[in-house]
């Protein structure tokens, strides 16, 4: 599945952030935490050398909470520091508060000890479409200071948030990298709602979705919708093709009829049934689930 969404404001929102990370000292990414690696835009890594980094796992109350810790740990392994939080909470950003004082403090003796006097620390902060990144910022500062959105793309310009005499918070339209190298992390994206569910098909990603859960969490489908215990079909890396996922479409059809989506004649919408499970998983009634663990990972 070839999955390719660049708007062209996401052109201009890269060229912004090219000239404007010259202007901070920190760089605060906020990711999914269900899909940290996949919701990483490689372009942040580039623009944020030299530059102290801070990484979000937002949304960890959707995610398996095992595979959240081992995605601190690799962050924290490679030089970052890293929280998790659920951006909707303003409570559950705390921790935030407590690795950006440090590095204010940290930039406020360097700073002294240079001659350079009540300068605030500036950080960028930065993610792709729809992973929480206005959220967080209103939670973290305490107001509604940024746009917010349940549609990918609301933040369209950049915008300064002064905190007090210490920090200056720049937000930043979120990007996407013109062509995912790997596909399986357009299917990912796709699968949390980052890309726009209008240019997708809702049964390709259901289907796909189904395999996933069968694979990794099996029973969570049964436990929801009372059907299809650990059923798949046995294909071991099948193509996008209806026939390698019979067993994936039977399940879904049988979750259109738990759920009474169903078209004239009793046959199952497997349309309606596909909407249905994927807000399902994206709103956690699935269960917390992680869509990819960190490399070397046990858990």
């Amino acid at each position: 599945m070839e999955i390719q969404w660049y708007p062209g404001h996401m052109a201009k929102a890269k060229r912004m952030m090219q000239e404007d990370v010259r202007l901070v000292d920190l760089v605060i990414e906020i990711l999914d935490a269900r899909l940290p690696l996949s919701s990483r835009n490689p372009d942040i890594d580039e623009l944020g050398k030299n530059k102290q980094r801070l990484i979000i796992l937002n949304k960890a109350d959707l995610a398996d909470e095992a595979v959240t810790a081992g995605w601190k740990k690799w962050f924290e392994a490679n030089g970052c520091f890293a929280v998790t939080a659920d951006a909707r909470v303003r409570g559950n950003v705390r921790n935030s508060y407590q690795v950006i004082e440090k590095i204010c403090r940290e930039k406020t003796e360097r700073d002294r000890k240079r001659g350079i006097l009540n300068r605030p620390v500036r950080a960028m902060v930065a993610g792709i479409p729809n992973v929480g990144k206005s959220t967080w910022i209103n939670s973290y500062v305490g107001r509604a200071s940024a746009k917010t959105g349940n549609k990918p793309g609301v933040t369209k310009g950049k915008q300064w948030i002064r905190l007090g005499n210490n920090l200056e918070l720049l937000d930043t339209p979120g990007i996407l990298w013109p062509k995912f190298q790997d596909p399986e992390a357009g299917l990912k994206l796709a699968l949390v709602g980052t890309i726009n569910d209008d240019i997708l098909e809702e049964q390709t990603l259901a289907v796909q979705l189904l395999r996933f859960l069968n694979r990794n969490y099996p029973g969570r489908v049964e436990e929801r919708y009372g059907v299809g215990a650990g059923k798949t079909s046995a294909a071991a890396n099948p193509e996008e093709n209806d026939e390698h996922y019979r067993g994936e479409y039977q399940l879904l059809n049988e979750v259109a009829v738990s759920r009474g989506a169903l078209k004239k004649g009793g046959e199952g919408d497997l349309s309606r049934a596909a909407s249905l499970l994927l807000d399902d998983f994206r709103s956690g009634r699935l269960g917390r689930i992680s869509l990819e663990k960190a490399p070397g990972s046990s858990e």
